[in-house]
């Protein structure tokens, strides 16, 4: 069993080897932060990427998928996504509520934030 790790060599190299100047040192301290670093990093962008990359595997997750796509489809109007008459009805009662509660007369669209305007103080000279 004369095989020793890779990381082993790199450690023996550093220790027999003669004493070096600043920029040298300087490099070989980024070169070990790095290779303490890079297998933490490369773990955590796998562990983040491999879901994302990975295929539907059942039909179940791919009926799941297939239905948020449709939702997104249905939805990108911005309005309610398959209402019943009821649903539309509450709605419209709640948004009717709303107005008479803070002031919202015919016209005004209650669904809409509303517009702040702010009008220059006039100051006098002193």
């Amino acid at each position: 069993s004369d095989v020793i790790p890779l990381k082993s060599h790199l450690f023996l190299f550093l220790l027999s080897a003669p004493k070096f100047s600043a920029g040298t040192m300087q490099a070989t301290t980024i070169l070990t932060r790095a290779r303490v670093a890079l297998p933490r990093i490369t773990k955590r962008n796998i562990g983040i990427t491999a879901p994302a990359l990975q295929k539907a595997s059942d039909p179940i997750q791919q009926l799941f998928l297939d239905k948020i796509r449709e939702y997104k489809q249905k939805s990108s109007g911005g309005k309610l996504v398959d209402p019943t008459p009821e649903i539309q009805k509450e709605k419209q009662s709640e948004l009717d509520r709303v107005a008479r509660q803070f002031g919202g007369g015919s016209g005004v669209d209650m669904t809409k934030f509303p517009e702040f305007k702010f009008p220059e103080a006039k100051l006098s000279p002193s």
